[in-house]
């Protein structure tokens, strides 16, 4: 309960306290012919009104002047700031880590195009040539750990132009998959598909 409440209702308490009695002594020191149970309960109420009206009303108007003047001589509590969160970790901007995750991306668009090929011989040796292409990808993690080791920064450094060339070999090679699979989905024979493989097989990225 605030503190102008708390005033307000000891004032209020007081006033009416103060008023009831003053009014009772009045009421018994005046002499009156002796009266019946109904009168005495009349005047009862009377002066509980009486007290009500001109003590309890009044005494709460001054509580509440008199809580609001003690609220705002009270130290103010300062606003204690909410804790932030902690700040997240930020990693280093890697520029060989950028190059072998579009190697790598294109690795796995390669072996999710073979999977969408029919079941056949054919299917088998591209997949194969897949799998190779994923080995190579063991290569390009050598060549930016290379540059790391380095302290490589410059782009025109012979080791990020390897790199570079190596995810364009690897998109490249995506996109001739991708050429070799639709052809595939037409004539999923193996002599029929034998010189576009081993075309493909042939471009193959080779890093080591």
């Amino acid at each position: 309960m605030g503190v102008v409440i708390r005033s307000a209702l000891w004032g209020a308490g007081i006033g009416a306290l103060v008023v009831g009695a003053f009014v009772t002594i009045v009421d018994v020191a005046i002499p009156s012919p002796p009266e019946s149970t109904a009168s005495l309960a009349v005047r009862v109420v009377a002066i509980l009104l009486f007290a009500l009206t001109f003590g309890a009303l009044p005494g709460a108007l001054v509580g509440t002047g008199v809580g609001a003047l003690r609220r705002s001589l009270e130290p103010k509590q300062p606003k204690q700031a909410r804790p932030l969160p902690p700040p997240v970790p930020q990693q280093p901007y890697d520029m060989w880590s950028e190059l072998v995750e579009r190697c790598a991306e294109s690795t796995r668009r390669v072996a999710a195009a073979v999977q969408t090929v029919p079941r056949s011989p054919a299917k088998e040796w591209l997949q194969r040539i897949s799998e190779q292409l994923a080995g190579e990808l063991d290569d390009v993690r050598g060549i930016a750990q290379l540059g790391r080791a380095l302290g490589a920064v410059d782009r025109q450094h012979p080791v990020y132009q390897r790199l570079l060339k190596a995810t364009h070999d690897f998109h490249q090679f995506e996109n001739e998959v991708g050429r070799v699979a639709l052809q595939m989905f037409d004539h999923p024979e193996l002599d029929e598909a034998r010189t576009h493989l081993e075309v493909l097989e042939r471009q193959l990225p080779q890093l080591s």
